[in-house]
């Protein structure tokens, strides 16, 4: 049962580029269920199961990412009520991470029934600026040992099928600052003010679904200072890669250009971007629809931003498919259901079970 795995883990901490605490668990938790594991250049911990005669066949690789959105610091004590398990990153993603220990448990042993290498990680980065890291780093270091990708994470029901893009930008005006009667020097909080109220004009088609956020913004040190310096952070998303390219250009030109009217400088810096698309799921699709048809579970196809997005620029089929029920993701109350950890994994063993009885191209 992945609950043997998920309070151990979710009590954890796992700020994302911070990792590495979780990340000695998971590859202690693997090595004590006989499992050899690597650690790569960025932190990611992979284990590969490669049966005898599969040497060279391509490889299905299973992800669930360690890091959580909460900062060092938070409380993850997790707690169980009315047969819930509640605490901050209990879900998203420690949830995902138990699934795919308990399955390594369950295959212990049984290594010569797979007819195909199979490979599993815990990767670094997945949430906010981590910028997708760690699948990016294993998909493009692997890519020619691999034959499909399967991201871990998200609901039980639900399979991302297409890959929102997602562009991400720093923001920072600067002047001279100077005092606030005394001086006539430009505002950088003038600059950002004016560069957000000229972002929310900008014109977004409403289908396919493109959207623009600034999600953060900050700046000057007192009420009778002129602000010397900004910051914004800015969230574009859309499932056009075309569109989101459009207002990725219009969105640049809406920063510089306030920046110009005010007469402060402007630094920009992207700090973030998930190629979007297609990610050619239609195989995988398939076997995660049966797999659920057997175990009784609807199944949503979803859009999201998820480490399957890593996949996209490389050919490369993946999909990502949820393993347990819970809500309030991102918040520390998030919950899960703990009766649904076992159907979760049933789910995705089946999934691998029958991706082993495909014919290897």
């Amino acid at each position: 049962m992945p609950l043997a795995y998920l309070t151990r883990i979710a009590q954890t901490p796992a700020p994302t580029f911070d990792e590495a605490e979780r990340a000695d668990l998971m590859a202690a938790l693997w090595e004590e269920l006989g499992y050899a594991t690597e650690r790569d250049e960025v932190g990611n911990v992979l284990t590969r199961l490669t049966p005898p005669g599969t040497e060279g066949w391509p490889a299905l690789l299973l992800a669930a990412h360690l890091d959580t959105v909460f900062p060092r610091g938070t409380d993850v004590t997790v707690r169980e009520e009315g047969g819930k398990l509640i605490g901050p990153g209990v879900g998203d993603n420690s949830a995902s991470l138990a699934v795919l220990t308990a399955l390594l448990r369950d295959l212990r042993g049984r290594e010569g029934e797979l007819r195909r290498p199979l490979w599993v990680a815990a990767n670094v980065a997945e949430e906010g600026l981590g910028d997708l890291r760690g699948a990016k780093h294993l998909i493009a270091t692997h890519r020619e040992r691999l034959g499909a990708f399967i991201a871990v994470d998200g609901y039980l029901g639900v399979a991302v099928t297409r890959a929102v893009g997602v562009r991400r930008y720093r923001a920072t005006f600067l002047g001279p600052g100077g005092h606030s009667w005394g001086d006539q020097a430009p505002s950088a909080l003038h600059a950002l003010g004016t560069a957000i109220h000229d972002l929310y004009a900008l014109r977004r088609p409403a289908t396919p679904r493109t959207t623009l956020n600034v999600g953060l913004a900050s700046g000057g040190t007192s009420v009778n200072t002129i602000a010397g310096s900004a910051e914004l952070l800015l969230d574009l998303r859309s499932l056009d890669p075309e569109l989101l390219d459009d207002l990725d250009r219009r969105a640049q030109a809406a920063l510089h250009g306030a920046a110009r009217a005010v007469g402060v400088g402007l630094r920009l810096e992207r700090v973030g971007d998930r190629p979007g698309g297609d990610l050619g799921a239609a195989p995988l699709l398939d076997l995660a629809r049966e797999a659920a048809r057997e175990g009784r579970t609807d199944l949503r196809l979803a859009s999201s931003s998820t480490d399957a997005n890593a996949a996209a620029p490389h050919a490369l089929p993946a999909i990502a498919l949820g393993v347990y029920r819970g809500g309030n993701a991102h918040r520390e109350d998030e919950w899960v259901q703990v009766s649904s950890l076992g159907p979760g994994l049933r789910f995705l063993a089946r999934v691998v079970a029958l991706y082993q009885r495909r014919p290897v191209a």
